[in-house]
Formats: structure tokens, sequence, C-alpha cells
């Protein structure tokens, strides 16, 4: 991890002035701080945490640095902290914390603009009282591919959320939470900070009420995999406007290993024409497909390095359609200008599936990464793509439909499949049904000052 380090030291000399500028000047405050050294130096502390850290000997991993970091400094020192959608938001957190501000995108594309959000609100706070809290949190688990904030309900709880915050809020935030970790702060939740500890109580509570009169709406749709089949090969879709077929538990953004094959199988037994997939992490098979050379047809057992239960390399003879270096920049909505090193890539057609191979694992969430090789996604019919929801930021636009399939893998879609041992008392392991009554957060479950 690189180190780095910024200095200034700015002087804009009249040379015509009978007064030189002596050391005291520079020592002086005026609309710029006077000179600073040691412990002055912090008037505020800025962190970039992701909110969902677990570590072998504490759950709370971010709540843990946290409080460390508040032993140091002390109580009145502003620390605010950017957090990801994904944050399971703890009361540890949101009680150490002076504001949290959280993503309010998935695909997550507002990074950058969360960041500039933590730096206005921290220079808002600083030499200013420590605003009240209110942390709410949800008592079921959202599946990661129901939580994107492109499609219902999460789309408008979202726009409901950054309505709320406005003065005297100082920050409000709707999480998703990451449903894999078995923490006992696991889950949704709404955080909000501001001047007021009874305005900010209430916009919390609201806002928490309206996610539970939702709930049903969060409910998982997953499609087996022979279930996905027969639901395109009854749409016969087009080239241009492609069923997108998502490989949810093989997605490495999430704990995958971007290497399993039963999907890309069932594709070409199908068969299924005009079909892409990717991106398969298999740097030997890249290797082979180097050395053979671009055109040449060479056998292969592709895939599933990793010994993923429940699946087998797809052993077939492959066309070398395309090679590439791996080096490119991102230019979708949530890579955008990222550089890419994935290693030697290659391009592989079997039967009527081509299928993109890289080097290092990498979810497929940018077009790029097929363009890389020559080709174009809207030109197939049906796009397998080992990802969640991320690649609905550059892929979305184009599908006909999306199906969320069931495949072998460790990022289970369904939070209820899991053997969760320390979730707190009374989370529901997956939405409640519409239509059921739900009842009101439990007095454990909010907090506030």
């Amino acid at each position: 991890m690189p180190r780095i380090a910024f200095g200034g030291f700015q002087h804009e000399t009249n040379t015509f002035s009978p007064v030189k500028a002596a050391f005291a000047d520079f020592e002086a405050p005026d609309a710029w701080p006077g000179l600073t050294r040691g412990e002055a130096l912090f008037d505020a502390v800025y962190l970039d945490l992701h909110g969902a850290m677990v570590a072998e000997h504490v759950d709370d991993a971010d709540g843990e640095l946290l409080r460390r970091l508040r032993a140091v400094v002390g109580p009145d020192l502003p620390i605010v902290a950017s957090l990801d959608f994904h944050a399971n938001l703890s009361p540890q957190m949101a009680g150490l914390a002076t504001a949290l501000l959280s993503f309010r995108t998935y695909p997550h594309v507002d990074m950058a603009a969360s960041g500039a959000r933590a730096a206005r609100c921290l220079h808002d706070l600083i030499g200013r009282p420590r605003p009240a809290h209110a942390l709410e949190q949800l008592d079921f688990l959202m599946p990661l591919t129901s939580q994107s904030t492109l499609v219902e309900p999460m789309r408008s709880l979202m726009d409901e959320a950054i309505a709320l915050d406005r003065a005297p809020l100082v920050a409000v935030g709707l999480t998703g939470g990451f449903p894999a970790s078995d923490v006992p702060e696991c889950g949704p939740a709404v955080y909000a900070c501001g001047r007021g500890p009874a305005a900010t109580r209430a916009a919390a509570r609201m806002l928490a009420e309206r996610v539970r009169s939702r709930e049903g709406e969060f409910a998982l749709e997953i499609f087996s995999i022979d279930r996905a089949l027969e639901i395109v090969k009854a749409a016969s879709p087009q080239r241009g406007r492609p069923v997108i077929l998502v490989d949810t538990q093989d997605n490495p953004g999430a704990g995958g290993n971007a290497d399993t094959m039963s999907l890309i199988r069932a594709l070409v037994e199908a068969p299924i024409e005009h079909a892409l997939a990717g991106i398969i992490c298999d740097a030997q098979a890249a290797a082979r497909a180097h050395e053979a050379g671009q055109g040449a047809t060479v056998t292969l057992s592709l895939g599933s390095r990793s010994g993923t239960p429940g699946d087998a390399p797809l052993r077939a003879e492959y066309r070398v359609e395309a090679l590439g270096d791996g080096r490119f920049t991102g230019t979708g909505p949530f890579y955008l200008g990222s550089r890419f090193e994935l290693g030697p890539m290659a391009l592989l057609r079997c039967g009527e599936v081509r299928i993109a191979v890289a080097s290092r694992k990498q979810q497929a969430a940018d077009q790029a990464m097929f363009r890389h090789l020559g080709v174009e996604s809207a030109d197939h019919a049906v796009l397998l793509l080992k990802s969640s929801v991320h690649f609905r930021a550059d892929f979305g636009a184009m599908a006909s439909r999306v199906l969320v399939v069931a495949g072998p893998g460790p990022n289970v879609p369904d939070p209820s499949q899991l053997p969760f041992r320390k979730l707190r008392p009374g989370v529901r392991l997956k939405p409640r049904a519409a239509g059921r009554a739900i009842h009101s957060m439990s007095p454990r479950n909010s907090i506030g000052n």
C-alpha cells in the first residue's frame, strides 16, 4: 500500500513591498490556519470504510476500529466515515462516529459523490457540537440481488431517503446490509444524524417504517438452470435485446471464484444460439489459447479450477476467436476509468457459445471486458454474466429480461439457506411474504441519542 504525503508552502511575493515577511507572519492565522504542529493538526478525522468487515477475533471490525480511534482522539473531535451501501451498521459504529454517510446506489456509481458529501459534512462539523444520531436496524435480511437501486422497491425508497437528507439533519442513510456475514449486526438499517434529537429519531423511524411496509417486495426471485433455459427458449430472444442470465453464486465480487461451468455447460448442451459468457477465470486455459494462437482449435478442460462442489470443468474443443493482454480501461458507469490488469485473455467458442476467459478473476460488470476481445455484448441474444447486481449499470439497459440463476458457488443468493449462528434475536432470514402484517421494530433494534 503506497503512503502518500501532502504538503504546501504558499507565498505570493510582492517584491516591491518594503516590508519583509518574517517567520511570525507564517505562524499567525488569517483566512488560512496558522502554522500548526503535532496533535493540533487533527482538527478532524475522515475514514473511508466499507462497514461490513469481520475479523477472526471481532465481529464488528469497523466498530472496533472506530472505538480505538475514538479512544485516541477523544470524545469531541469529529470523525466522519463514508460507508458502502452493503454496510452492516452496528450500534457501536453509529455511537462512536460523528457522522456516517453511505453510498446511495447499487450498482455503486456514486462512490466519488459519496466522498464529496462526506468532505462537505466533515467541513460543516468542525468546531460545532456533535449532532444527535439514530439507528434503526431492520429485522429481515435482504438478498443481494433484491437490493438494486435501479429497480423497485429500493429505487423509490432511496429517493425517500435522499429527500429526508436536509437541515436540520446532517446525514440520512439507507443501507441494504451484506447478508453473507454471520454477525449480530447483519442486515439492512436506517441511520440519521442531525441537529435536533427528536427530528433525527423521527426521520430514522419514518424511513424504517417505509422499508418495513414494502418488505414483501424484497423477496428473492431465482430460477434453476433448467427453468432458466426453458424461459430463454420460450422467449426466443433476439440479438440486441439479450436475456441476461445472472450467475450470482459464482460472482467474484461476493466471494465466488468466477470459474464454475454448470450454467455454461447447459447453454452449450441446449444448445442456445448467439450466447456470450464471462468472465471465466482460468489462467491455464488462457495460456493454452495464447500458445495455440488466434484461429486455432484446442482441446481444453475449461474452468472449475477452484473445485467448487457440484461443478466440473467443461472438456471440449474450443476455437480461439480472439486474444488480449488483459489491459484495458473500464467504460461503464461502475468501473468508469478503472485500469484493468487481468492477465492474458482469450475469447473461446464452444458450439454456439462464446466464452471470455481471463487469467485473474473479475466481476463481469463492464462491457469493456468483452470489447477488449473484439466482441460486443449487444450482438448476442443471451448473456451469461458472473455478477449479482453491478452488471446492471452497463448491461441493464440492453436486457429484454434478467434472470437470477441458482448454480454452484459460495455466494448463496438466499440468506435463509446459510447456517447463521450469531444473528441477533428476531431477525428473519428472508423477507416476509407480501400481504402479511409487519410488526414494529422492537426497542433493542432502535437506538439514538
